[in-house]
């Protein structure tokens, strides 16, 4: 994507007064003028002027660029150079655009930054000595540091889930870039393994389908005889390939995965099976719920780099293996699997320092953020705590889980409240 191939009058478009402009062709002068960026106009989404998808050269090491250079794919849907503008941290990749609920919400832009090492912003060496959080927030302020010069009014910071998570990581690092950041659903551990996680498994919902969760895990395991043979003509049928994991450790674990999936996306406790229902309909379930095909190496793959973070530095949750202990055949019950599947050629060592420097910042000075999420998410247990110290906000949503606690779903009361917290940092008044 060059910037010469894509439109030939910048020259004559610098002739023209910069009042007579169209919001567009104005746009496209002001990116051409950008160092570190090319760009594309691609079909427009939504009520927006225009989309563009920028490709932003940035340093796989921001404080030595002599080490090289990637090139990082951000969407840009341009409103008006005198609306605000949206900064997506996304976690992971992004395929095509997503217009986000504060881009709606503010009537603004949106620049939708995927994360390095993620989709196509990948350098053609891949070195994840290069893939951590104080270089991955960096991105995003060159990002901001470029745009910010065509998009003068507030800048707000958005995710969802480990890009909400980024946003908070971005507010730490460059705690003036945006007037405010908006996290969604976003956990930010305390350690390697969540211990928040299993008290949750303990408190959350009613005593009676906490046991129907563990009756049918057991059950589960118990009929694992019957069951392997179906699965594996499942997952011949799916493509999927289990070397990394072999496809009796796939199941145990989609077995202990089961209860965190289960109320992160909200499951219905009258719909787990019972020991009476049919075998066929137990595995139909399991499969709805925690798909052995997430363990597969195609998956694993996928998600290396989201791994090696977890295991890195930002941790992540295990599987309590202590009430299986007797049903469990493929894997060890010395201790607790952790959920980061690394490769096994990759040996990485966990830092926590900056877990501890980021937990002991947002208590005493994590400022400008407002947090949504989900009363029943499973990644509400490793939320941010609300704090009366920091001038934060703070929403947790009744009954909500990780893709449904978003603003729309706020109670009227709470949506005056959210309103009124966004528009004092943003000095714009919303419908």
């Amino acid at each position: 994507m060059l910037k010469t191939t894509t439109y030939l009058f910048p020259l004559m478009l610098s002739l023209i007064t910069f009042s007579g402009l169209a919001q567009k062709d104005l746009l496209i002068q002001k990116l051409y003028e950008l160092p570190d960026i090319a760009f594309e106009e691609i079909e427009n989404v939504s009520d927006f002027e225009a989309t563009f998808v920028l490709s932003v050269k940035q340093p796989l090491d921001h404080s030595d660029p002599s080490k090289g250079y990637f090139h990082q794919k951000v969407y840009l849907t341009h409103r008006g150079f005198d609306r605000p503008t949206v900064l997506v941290t996304e976690g992971y990749n992004c395929a095509k655009v997503y217009v986000y609920e504060m881009t709606t919400l503010l009537g603004g832009n949106q620049v939708e930054v995927e994360h390095r090492f993620f989709g196509e912003s990948m350098p053609d060496s891949l070195d994840y000595a290069f893939l951590n959080l104080k270089q991955a927030t960096a991105d995003l302020h060159h990002v901001k540091e470029l745009l910010g010069t065509l998009y003068e009014k507030e800048w707000v910071s958005t995710g969802i889930s480990k890009g909400g998570a980024t946003t908070i990581f971005y507010k730490y690092f460059y705690p003036e870039d945006v007037a405010v950041g908006v996290p969604y659903v976003a956990p930010i551990n305390t350690s390697f393994e969540e211990a928040r996680i299993y008290h949750f498994f303990d408190t959350i919902g009613s005593s009676s389908c906490r046991k129907d969760i563990t009756d049918f895990q057991i059950q589960l395991l118990k009929n694992r005889a019957k069951i392997l043979p179906l699965l594996d003509l499942y997952v011949y049928g799916t493509g999927n390939h289990f070397t990394y994991k072999r496809l009796d450790e796939a199941f145990e674990l989609a077995v202990l995965e089961f209860p965190f999936s289960f109320w992160q996306y909200g499951k219905d406790c009258g719909k787990i099976p019972k020991a009476s229902t049919p075998l066929e309909e137990q595995i139909k379930y399991l499969l709805e719920v925690s798909n052995v095909t997430f363990f597969s190496d195609e998956e694993i793959a996928r998600l290396t780099s989201h791994y090696y973070q977890s295991a890195q530095e930002m941790g992540y949750y295990g599987y309590e293996v202590k009430p299986f202990k007797n049903y469990l055949k493929a894997l060890s019950t010395e201790q607790n699997p952790h959920a980061a599947f690394l490769p096994e050629e990759m040996q990485v060592a966990f830092d926590g320092t900056l877990l501890m420097e980021v937990n002991k910042w947002l208590e005493k000075d994590g400022n400008d953020l407002i947090y949504i999420y989900g009363g029943i998410d499973t990644w509400s247990a490793s939320a941010v705590p609300p704090n009366d110290s920091v001038n934060s906000a703070w929403f947790f949503l009744s009954g909500k889980h990780h893709g449904n606690a978003r603003y729309k779903n706020l109670t009227l009361d709470e949506k005056k409240r959210f309103n009124m917290e966004l528009e004092r940092r943003v000095k714009i008044k919303l419908n």
